[in-house]
């Protein structure tokens, strides 16, 4: 990874920001995913993929096994609704297991989750709902049921 004291760094400025930024328009800076994804390598000492790798975005071993981590990250603050939604996740992209990184209001993280593939194709192919099936997109709450708390702040 870059040199780690300027990314920790810049990462700081870069929550700062994009908090401000949200006070300021009430819109999100965009920037969440980058930061959950910096975290979780930090956290979870997995080695990210270069950039726009098609479908996971870190690999982690595992018994001598590579694992394909697609990452998603979600920013919760108290007047979050409930009904908040983990990004599309294509089930046509290579992928082990979809890694959820929950963050505070000032983008750090709170909780770490995670899927496998099997767990989730099934979940999004539950019937009944249009974002679920369509988007590949799953609530926060229904990723919680099916995946496994892997860390907490």
């Amino acid at each position: 990874m870059a040199s780690s004291k300027r990314l920790v760094a810049l990462l700081r400025e870069v929550k700062q920001l994009a908090r401000e930024y949200y006070e300021l328009t009430e819109k999100p800076l965009g920037v969440t995913g980058e930061i959950a994804e910096y975290e979780v390598a930090r956290i979870l000492k997995v080695n990210l993929s270069s950039a726009r790798q098609s479908g996971y975005d870190a690999v982690r071993e595992v018994d001598g096994e590579s694992e394909l981590l697609q990452i998603k990250g979600r920013r919760l603050t108290p007047t979050s609704k409930a009904s908040q939604r983990v990004g599309s996740i294509n089930l046509e992209k290579e992928w082990d297991v979809v890694i959820l990184v929950l963050l505070d209001e000032h983008f750090e993280p709170t909780e770490i989750y995670e899927a496998g593939r099997k767990a989730v194709t099934a979940a999004l192919a539950k019937p009944g709902s249009k974002a679920r099936n369509e988007r590949g997109s799953l609530a926060v709450s229904q990723f919680k049921a099916i995946g496994s708390r892997i860390w907490s702040s």
